[in-house]
């Protein structure tokens, strides 16, 4: 089956939401998925919840301090740098996927972090099997004209601009929680247990000094 380009953008909430559903499904059905994040840093609930698939690998730039606009020009210079690493290593390995996930990808380019042109030439020269999905506000025409799906999420209604403030697990996702999840049970015992696999790759919690990519 020939994989397709998926493209979530817009001012609405539900980008990554959408990308993240995506991720499970595939995982669900048993297909290899290589998931990774632009301006975050891996901390949020929804990775918690990714984490656990066996067939989910998150890969993480660790260097990069938060938000574009937030940043020094020292930092926006070696964001670049890091993150233009970063993502040959992440498409490296999602040559043996068959879904990859670049979550604010189109935010990264529109910032000069990474590469637009080298997103493009990879979109087009992908394996023929990989689906793609990139999230973020403002997408180039290039990056239009290439996707299959283009989704726009537009903001009607949000509780924020009544001075209701985000919630956490539902539109604040910062942190995962000190204890273990709320499993359903029967009789005691949980449903389904997942333990974490080969192909999630993740990094042990205390990572060493220095500029760890992931």
């Amino acid at each position: 089956m020939k994989g397709l380009v998926h493209l979530y953008c817009g001012d609405g909430k539900g980008k990554t939401t959408a990308a993240v559903g995506l991720a499970l499904r595939a995982a669900g059905a048993e297909k290899r998925v290589v998931f990774t994040q632009f301006f975050k840093d891996g901390s949020s609930s929804e990775v918690a919840g990714l984490r656990r698939m066996d067939n989910i690998r998150l890969l993480y730039c660790k260097t990069v301090p938060g938000r574009f606009k937030n940043m020094t020009a020292e930092q926006k210079t070696q964001a670049r740098a890091d993150y233009s690493r970063f993502l040959e290593q992440v498409l490296a390995a999602a040559e043996d996927a068959d879904l990859l996930v670049l979550d604010e990808a189109v935010s990264a380019c529109n910032n000069g972090v990474i590469s637009e042109d080298r997103v493009t030439q990879f979109l087009r020269a992908r394996p023929e099997g990989l689906e793609v999905v990139l999230t973020g506000r403002n997408p180039s025409a290039g990056l239009l004209e290439l996707a299959d799906y283009v989704t726009e999420m537009r903001k009607r209604k949000r509780p924020f601009d009544k001075g209701i403030p985000a919630r956490p697990g539902v539109a604040f996702c910062q942190g995962q929680g000190s204890g273990a999840p709320r499993a359903w049970t029967e009789g005691g015992i949980p449903l389904a247990h997942r333990r974490r696999g080969a192909y999630n790759k993740n990094l042990p919690a205390k990572r060493p000094a220095g500029k760890e990519l992931f």
